[in-house]
């Protein structure tokens, strides 16, 4: 689903109804903030919130193809993860569709240029408010902490 195919849906309803953006600025390089994501040795090390680690499945890191994970969670609870990617640019942009298990949504994550600097944006978007909102109260949350860990490992790795 594209983000115009989202939108087509309802288009009286406000895109701001039904998503979660987090943005951060990192002292690194959109390659380097890139490779975190792209490398699946990389990112198995810092996908999540605090406390959680990652086994992965499968990881083609290309439009159409899957990444199937498991987040294993700090309290012994393990929670399934099945994606696609829609949209990868390079050192600028990677875009995919959460499919399950509880919860989809279209998840852009952006990388620009600012100053020496990359900005990170991370735009979650949800098919209708009710799904939204289900998920805001701890997602917000857990996306700051999820670029907590990203930062972290970009200080170890680069």
């Amino acid at each position: 689903m594209s983000l115009n195919d989202a939108t087509d849906n309802n288009p009286s309803e406000k895109i701001s109804d039904r998503e979660i953006v987090n943005s951060r600025i990192f002292h690194a390089s959109r390659e380097h903030i890139f490779k975190a994501f792209s490398n699946p040795d990389k990112l198995k090390k810092w996908w999540g919130p605090k406390g959680f680690s990652n086994t992965f499945y499968e990881f083609d890191m290309k439009p159409g193809g899957h990444w199937h994970y498991i987040m294993h969670g700090p309290d012994g609870i393990d929670y399934e993860n099945k994606s696609v990617f829609l949209e990868v640019v390079e050192s600028k942009k990677i875009a995919l569709r959460h499919l399950e298990p509880d919860h989809e949504f279209l998840l852009t994550i952006t990388l620009s240029k600012l100053d020496g600097q990359t900005k990170l944006i991370w735009r979650m978007l949800f098919d209708t408010p009710d799904e939204c909102n289900k998920v805001k109260k701890f997602v917000i949350e857990a996306n700051e902490q999820n670029l907590d860990r990203l930062e972290d490992q970009l200080k170890l790795s680069f």
